[in-house]
């Protein structure tokens, strides 16, 4: 089993930054592929960002290329999500997760982090 905490989330301003935290426990993530997802009031869940369990390969959604970035320390057993140029259109609880494949052409994630709200006011 996996456990995430997912952490760094907070209130900032339109143009400011977060970085989102993942830590695991339970078992090494170093072989899973893992993403960041997030869920604004009233709207499903989407997808956000993906990263190989290598850290090689990255994926973002569309809205958020250029201002995201994700990144993972096997080491520490943790993942990140650097927010850059935030809007208030990111406002949402984000939820890291884990995934059993390595690779990111993957919509399979068995393990989620419990959420960390990211709140961007205009």
């Amino acid at each position: 089993q996996v456990q995430l905490v997912g952490s760094g989330g907070g209130l900032v301003q339109a143009g400011g930054s977060l970085r989102l935290s993942c830590a695991a426990s339970g078992r090494t993530i170093s072989s899973y592929a893992m993403g960041w997802f997030r869920q604004a009031p009233g709207k499903e869940r989407e997808f956000v960002a993906a990263i190989s369990w290598s850290g090689d390969s990255t994926f973002y959604k569309d809205s958020v290329k250029g201002r995201f970035t994700i990144s993972r320390d096997n080491v520490k057993n943790t993942v990140f999500l650097q927010m850059n140029s935030l809007k208030p259109e990111d406002t949402a609880v984000y939820y890291c997760a884990a995934s059993p494949f390595r690779n990111i052409n993957t919509n399979k994630y068995d393990y989620w982090g419990q959420g960390t709200q990211v709140t961007v006011s205009s």
